[in-house]
């Protein structure tokens, strides 16, 4: 599938419903030319400009570009936090309007656990303010998300208690546990350090691979898009105009060595930084190489 002003690059085609005998589903989330603004005292500044993307059930779905291009932006309009200048954000069909539970955000800071809540609170905080579940099922469904990402023995411990990546798999277990039509996370695991990285990577697939949720990740790395993602846009520099999507389902943390996934990332730096209006013809002619 081929949106106005984006170009599909061979480097993994396209999904397997574009395989014959396969009809391709509706998408369950639609950004359709979204502009995005917000304001600073001195100026309103544009941060995507006319921005359009699918995104299918139990795909994985993810933004990458350099630093001011717009992707947390954009993640928040799809949170429902921003309203779009132009275009629209549509989610079963229906205008994004504002946020709502349907939609779940796992940001990168370490402080988005209540301190004086429990592990087990923590998980079982939006249920109870939803009203989606009594304190008895919140607190078994709570444990249940807090055993898949191998926390059910800290239930009890308190924020202070755990470690960075401790605390992000318990807010990856919080936004599961509402079980969302979406799971945004924006840049989640940015502030850990290389090794612990690299293993949240390995449990988000592993967790996925067993839930099958919905996922659009945002992120400045080509090799962690590259691993988490089965789709990647690239956003230009500011403002963020998606330059190329380009299909990833083959890579993962056990390519990342390998001579293809290296020069598929040598591809999509050259991709990102193109002049506006080269991207796609860049992509066309290593397509035809």
């Amino acid at each position: 599938m081929q949106k106005e002003g984006i170009a599909v690059t061979d480097i993994s085609l396209v999904s397997t419903s574009d395989a014959p005998g396969h009809a391709l589903p509706a998408p369950l989330l639609e950004v359709d030319r979204v502009s995005l603004e917000y304001r600073t005292p001195e100026r309103v500044v544009r941060a995507t400009h006319q921005v359009s993307f699918d995104l299918y059930p139990a795909e994985r779905y993810v933004l990458l570009g350099p630093s001011g291009c717009g992707k947390s932006t954009l993640l928040k309009s799809v949170a429902g936090f921003l309203p779009p200048v132009e275009g629209e954000i549509r989610l079963d069909g229906r205008v994004v309007r504002q946020p709502g539970p349907d939609r779940i955000v796992v940001f990168q800071e370490f402080d988005q656990l209540p301190p004086w809540k429990t592990v087990r609170q923590n998980v079982m905080f939006p249920l109870l303010a939803s009203g989606r579940l009594g304190r008895r099922e919140a607190g078994e469904r709570a444990l249940h998300y807090l055993e898949k990402v191998g926390l059910a023995a800290f239930a009890e411990a308190y924020p202070h208690q755990l470690s960075g990546g401790m605390k992000q798999r318990v807010a990856i277990a919080r936004a599961l546990a509402m079980q969302p039509r979406i799971l945004l996370m924006d840049e989640p695991f940015a502030a850990l350090d290389a090794l612990t990285r690299r293993k949240m990577q390995e449990e988000l697939l592993a967790l996925w691979d067993e839930v099958g949720f919905t996922l659009l990740f945002v992120t400045h790395s080509i090799e962690e898009a590259l691993v988490v993602g089965s789709r990647i846009a690239l956003l230009s520099p500011h403002p963020g105009r998606v330059h190329a999507e380009i299909n990833s389902h083959e890579f993962g943390l056990h390519s990342t060595g390998n001579h293809r996934f290296q020069a598929t990332a040598q591809r999509i730096h050259r991709l990102l930084f193109a002049e506006p209006g080269q991207a796609g013809a860049q992509a066309l002619q290593e397509r035809a190489a």
